[in-house]
């Protein structure tokens, strides 16, 4: 099979695109599929080389989930060229890919919650400043959109 380069975006890269890293690499580790490369990069470079926050990782493991070994990346002007979806969690991240993106690969930049089949929200919302429960959330959201961007993957 083809291989397929998938990148998951939000602003720091230590809450949102981590966790949907996490939570992809494990759905396609659970079905066998060994074909796409996974990896997650903000649009910020506030964290470079930090874990993923620790209300993240501590959501995930509680889901028997491990991020303890991804590290927080600044988003590449090569990453356009080398990834086939570029997810973004929200509006304000998915613009400022959309002005460094060149014209001809901007179709690849897309809201990953476009990829939902459960919910009706239309951005994954920053669990940064909130509590427990805005991390679960962004979880459950991120697992949804996981499933369908699995989906769409599998029967291109």
């Amino acid at each position: 099979m083809k291989q397929v380069n998938v990148l998951f975006v939000c602003m720091g890269n230590i809450c949102r695109s981590p966790t949907a890293e996490g939570v992809f690499r494990d759905l396609t580790k659970r079905m066998n599929i060994d074909h796409i490369h996974i990896d997650s990069a903000g649009t910020h470079a506030y964290h470079i080389g930090d874990p993923p926050d620790k209300r993240s990782m501590s959501t995930a493991t509680s889901r028997n989930i491990d991020m303890s070994q991804q590290r927080a990346r600044k988003v590449a002007i090569d990453d356009f060229d080398d990834f086939d979806y570029i997810l973004v969690m929200d509006e304000s991240n998915h613009s400022e890919l959309i002005r460094i993106c060149p014209d001809h690969l901007q179709h690849k930049v897309e809201l990953f919650m476009n990829y939902s089949t459960s919910f009706s929200e239309t951005e994954v919302p920053d669990p940064y400043y909130g509590g427990a429960k805005g991390f679960d959330h962004v979880f459950d959201l991120v697992d949804d959109a996981s499933k369908g961007l699995l989906d769409k993957i599998q029967k291109a």
